[in-house]
């Protein structure tokens, strides 16, 4: 990097800029730092570059499955924005153990980071404490912790569960089911929103229809499909289930299948995420969308405005819409009442 910068009699910090693809870099000299880079054939010197900058271009996000295509798609669209900036992505798992979770934050902060991404197990443990305490900036995604005060990311929730508990509804199911996920704030919230849709449909709510599952794991399908079995069996037959996320409700899909009835004539089944797969369900899933892809690149934002600022800007909330997408699953012949406001489908509704 020396050399380069002597041959085109530039600083060391330009040629850094460029290899990072920084934005206030002009685009001739761009060029130049570029041209030479390839006739020398040079490999930036990663321990070289962190000493003269003093950051190590290394940022970590934790999330609680590492399989869960709805963290994947987050984690994709962060690491698509960090790498334009010359930063690398490093991804672990807490497996939903706060514990691991404590541990995976210190192993991390141990390789020097310039920041950090959380979806949380949901805890204020002494890793927080210690993070909230730190110089290093870092997010929260998806997932709030109470008495945290940090960056976070995510989408509303209880508007969430409120709309596809609505579109249920509207499509004319009577007795609506939920398939519960962890207690954390996004499982709590999600009820909260399916609890207050019932409200606004002056529908009870009825405590035997709602199945708490205690994971989100990659056994949701299965635990989707236990939950499901024991709503079959209940005395009041659900006709339309929202499920906390898509897995659950692919797994409830699988069970009311095997059991002989149709969705969504017999029951319509909603889920949460929109994940890529849904449209290639033997029935097409609804769903209502998180919009992962925003999550990650509003992440990464805040991390990289953070990262650059000479004084740590104070913690900001980014609270994104979610909208719903309406697929077969939910696409009954039987309207519900005239006179009861629809749940407006999202114009773009997307088959990620």
């Amino acid at each position: 990097m020396k050399d380069i910068a002597k041959d085109l009699g530039l600083s060391i910090v330009t040629i850094s800029k460029v290899l990072r693809n920084h934005p206030d870099i002009a685009e001739d000299t761009r060029e130049r730092v570029l041209k030479r880079v390839k006739e020398l054939n040079y490999e930036p010197n990663l321990m070289a570059r962190s000493l003269v900058t003093g950051r190590s271009y290394l940022i970590g996000i934790i999330v609680p499955d590492l399989l869960h295509p709805f963290f994947a798609e987050i984690a994709k669209a962060l690491s698509q924005v960090l790498a334009k900036r010359g930063y690398s992505l490093i991804i672990s798992s807490s497996e939903e153990n706060p514990e691991l979770e404590g541990r995976e934050i210190q192993q991390l902060m141990a390789r020097q980071l310039d920041a950090l991404v959380v979806a949380s197990c949901g805890q204020a443990t002494a890793a927080f404490e210690r993070l909230t305490r730190g110089t290093v900036p870092y997010v929260l995604i998806d997932r709030e912790i109470p008495g945290i005060s940090a960056n976070f990311v995510g989408v509303n929730d209880e508007v969430a569960g409120q709309i596809a508990t609505e579109h249920l509804i509207d499509v004319g199911c009577r007795t609506v089911a939920h398939i519960r996920g962890r207690d954390n704030s996004t499982g709590t919230r999600r009820f909260e929103g399916y609890k207050r849709a019932l409200a606004n449909r002056e529908r009870p709510f009825i405590a035997d229809l709602v199945v708490s599952r205690s994971s989100v794991d990659t056994d949701s399908i299965r635990q989707g499909s236990e939950a499901m079995r024991l709503l079959l069996d209940r005395k009041r037959r659900p006709d339309g289930v929202f499920a906390y996320n898509d897995p659950l409700a692919i797994g409830a899909m699988q069970a009311i299948l095997d059991a002989g009835l149709r969705i969504p004539e017999d029951i319509a089944v909603i889920g949460c995420g929109n994940l890529h797969y849904n449209t290639s369900l033997r029935v097409p899933l609804s769903s209502v969308d998180q919009h992962t892809s925003m999550i990650g690149e509003r992440t990464a934002n805040i991390l990289l405005n953070a990262i650059g600022a000479k004084t740590p800007p104070q913690p900001m909330s980014i609270i994104l819409d979610p909208s719903l997408v309406a697929r077969l699953s939910t696409e009954r012949t039987t309207p519900g009442k005239a006179n009861r406001r629809k749940t407006p489908v999202s114009k773009n509704a997307k088959s990620r």
